[in-house]
């Protein structure tokens, strides 16, 4: 706590010290020399350098003297007027100078808390590890599981936990990183290689790239049949414009799907998508006919005032929800070509059309 004082104490110095710096140039005796009788006599020798180069007539030279000359007399002729500072001038500067810190520090006082104790990093971090993990933040469980992986190194089963409180920290990056030390330590699992796949899908804002790829493989090789690998590489063929072969792939998944099983209705969906059908949508029917009046109804009001960037994102998202995947181009289609110069509505229809629809 002392130090925090001398630190203040110093920056609040060192900023009075700056204003009383600044007041005194400011006061500083100005320069005799007029600084616009030197500008003319530069000009009048820039012209004569001028003639001498050829670059200008004598008849423009004179006319050039004649101005130059005429604007010299005149700044001559007109006393340069200074700055000068007087009594109520240096006691504004010094109030100001003695205010500032003062008001800082009324300030600390009132909404801050100038008794609470520090609190170091270590000691926070070793109060996580002693508390029940319900009551911490995913952050905090990261933290405790980061320092736990350091300690034990060679532990898969921790750098899977560690993924998951990253990915629900918001930090996909960390998750996967730590994902791929899980399977590198345990290459035999399935399950961290499907999560690793996961993340990577994730990672990639939602595409099937390399890793993701690879990741799935791999599960499909320790647990042939696997619908969540086999799912994702069909999405992957997609992807890659191979829509036959992904039709293939996800019409096969659903054969083997029971009915009522927790994936089938996104498999349908996918499937409804590739070939460009609406999704099939389950729900309460007088639920799902206010919704779709809804999106009438702002379909209607874009059309009448197109000029509406968030509803155009909206509309989108409505659409792709709802499995209308003709209505859901034709408006994102309608909606880029309205604001093609506009980066960030762009990306905001970009986001809408990929919306999951409604299971």
């Amino acid at each position: 706590m002392f130090l925090f004082w001398v630190v203040a104490g110093f920056l609040a110095a060192a900023a009075a010290g700056l204003m009383l710096l600044r007041a005194a140039h400011s006061a500083a005796p100005a320069s005799t020399t007029d600084p616009a009788q030197v500008l003319y006599r530069r000009q009048l020798s820039e012209i004569d350098d001028l003639v001498d180069r050829g670059l200008m007539g004598e008849g423009e030279r004179k006319g050039a003297h004649a101005e130059a000359g005429r604007r010299l007399l005149a700044a001559a002729e007109t006393p340069a007027e200074t700055w000068a500072e007087g009594p109520r001038a240096r006691s504004l500067v010094l109030l100001a100078a003695a205010a500032a810190p003062a008001l800082a520090l009324g300030l600390y006082l009132a909404l801050g808390a100038p008794g609470m104790r520090d609190q170091p990093y270590a000691g926070r971090l070793e109060a996580w590890r002693k508390s029940d993990l319900n009551t911490l933040t995913p952050p905090e469980i990261a933290a405790v599981l980061r320092q736990a992986v350091k300690e034990r190194p060679s532990e898969a089963e921790g750098y899977r936990l560690l993924g998951l409180a990253e990915d629900a920290s918001q930090n996909p990056v960390a998750a996967l990183q730590a994902l791929r030390r899980a399977s590198e330590l345990a290459p035999e699992r399935a399950d961290i290689w499907r999560m690793l796949g996961q993340a990577a899908f994730t990672a990639a804002g939602g595409k099937m790239e390399g890793e993701a790829v690879m990741a799935f493989t791999r599960v499909l090789a320790l647990e042939p049949g696997d619908p969540a690998a086999r799912f994702y590489l069909a999405q992957a063929k997609a992807e890659a414009g191979k829509t036959t072969e992904a039709l293939a792939y996800m019409r096969a998944l659903l054969a083997d799907l029971p009915q009522g099983s927790e994936g089938r209705e996104a498999v349908q969906a996918r499937i409804a998508s590739l070939e460009g059908k609406p999704a099939p949508v389950t729900g309460d029917p007088q639920e799902l006919a206010m919704i779709k009046g809804m999106v009438s109804s702002l379909a209607s009001k874009l059309k009448a005032n197109p000029e509406d960037p968030d509803g155009w994102v909206r509309l989108v998202r409505a659409y792709a929800v709802l499995g209308d995947i003709a209505q859901r181009d034709a408006a994102y289609a309608s909606a880029r070509a309205r604001y093609v110069q506009t980066p960030a509505v762009l990306q905001q229809l970009d986001a809408a059309v990929r919306a999951e629809p409604m299971r």
